[in-house]
């Protein structure tokens, strides 16, 4: 297994979404054979859950978090143990031995935050007050549910069960889609609901104008990119993009920066486990 820890100078860097590097630990027997420094490529915020998935971690150990991240790491299938302070080795270490305890969604960095990010883009900066924008007894509230999600053949396309461990957000933040927030703004703990998405409620319609055509030549590193690839871009005001490239030629390289989702419709099973 891979553990990986938010790092800086030896030490767990305490602001998940802006870490700029990663120590990696190869895990054998529940002892670390190797451990690697890693840059993060650009990656931040909730983006930062694909990049580690595809670098094989099954657990993370950091410092502050916030709800966003927590279940984007949640969705990659990653084990997080947040509000780990001091050496990354000691963390992990303590982590092999049953003994590092995690403080989940925390807030720690409010002004550092506040600065330097775009609530639109990132609901996962601890420093960000999310803006409520449903009505409801749950609005506002922390809450956590259980879900599985079909497209309307039945297939399945995700599900917290299969993952064990219920979906965590604030319930009319926006920082879900708005069929699914809808329906749990008022649900009650212990309640289960079956909903039908039309795209408008869920990852909306293709967007045309988000599919774009660079020459290879002006995007360094593009060269190595295949058809169907999803990578992350920087966009003007900094933040990851995810993509995928829906063509390429041998002079350019076209991506598609809607959602894999876009113009579908989606069927969940919402199940409310817990308020507060």
């Amino acid at each position: 297994m891979k553990i990986a820890v938010t790092y800086e100078n030896g030490n767990i860097f305490q602001h998940f979404g802006r870490t700029e590097t990663f120590k990696i630990y190869e895990i054998e027997n529940n002892t670390v054979i190797s451990s690697e420094v890693t840059g993060t490529e650009g990656h931040a915020h909730e983006a930062l859950a694909d990049f580690l998935k595809a670098q094989g971690v099954e657990v993370l150990i950091c410092g502050g978090m916030g709800p966003g991240a927590q279940n984007a790491l949640a969705q990659a299938g990653i084990e997080v143990y947040a509000g780990a302070e001091g050496s990354c080795d000691e963390a992990v270490e303590k982590y092999l031995k049953g003994e590092l305890a995690s403080t989940g969604v925390n807030c720690d960095h409010h002004q550092e935050e506040q600065e330097g990010c775009d609530p639109k883009q990132c609901a996962s900066c601890p420093g960000c007050t999310p803006q409520i924008i449903l009505e409801g007894k749950n609005a506002g509230k922390t809450v956590r549910v259980h879900y599985r999600g079909t497209f309307n053949d039945g297939t399945q396309f995700d599900s917290s069960y299969d993952r064990g461990e219920p979906l965590e957000f604030i319930s009319g933040a926006g920082m879900m889609i708005a069929g699914f927030d809808k329906a749990v703004v008022n649900m009650e703990p212990g309640e289960v609901t079956d909903i039908h998405l039309m795209p408008e409620e869920a990852y909306g319609m293709p967007n045309p104008n988000a599919v774009f055509t660079v020459r290879i030549a002006e995007l360094p590193g593009s060269e190595g990119l295949e058809k169907e690839q999803v990578v992350f871009l920087q966009t003007e005001a900094g933040y990851p993009m995810r993509v995928r490239v829906a063509d390429k030629t041998e002079t350019d390289i076209t991506f598609d920066a809607n959602h894999e989702m876009a113009g579908k419709e989606l069927n969940f099973r919402i199940e409310l486990i817990e308020v507060r």
